[in-house]
């Protein structure tokens, strides 16, 4: 028997198709090699407050909205 599973791929590839494509097209001043560097939703916060110079609070309730409940 062997093992040809690889469940660490599948997960990647759809996130990379699903919410951090929708990156790019929300926040378009991200870089594609940003966005794949993102680590988690409160790291897109951080970013988000960088890049467009907004306060924790907006960077974090426009993160909100956008993810609805869904994480990176």
């Amino acid at each position: 028997m062997t093992s040809n599973s690889q469940p660490a791929a599948i997960p990647m590839a759809a996130a990379s198709s699903g919410m951090r494509a929708e990156v790019e097209t929300k926040w378009g001043k991200f870089s594609s090699a940003e966005i794949a560097a993102l680590k988690d939703n409160n790291d897109l916060v951080a970013q988000v407050q960088s890049k467009y110079q907004l306060d924790k609070v907006q960077a974090q309730n426009d993160v909100d909205a956008f993810a609805k409940g869904r994480s990176l």
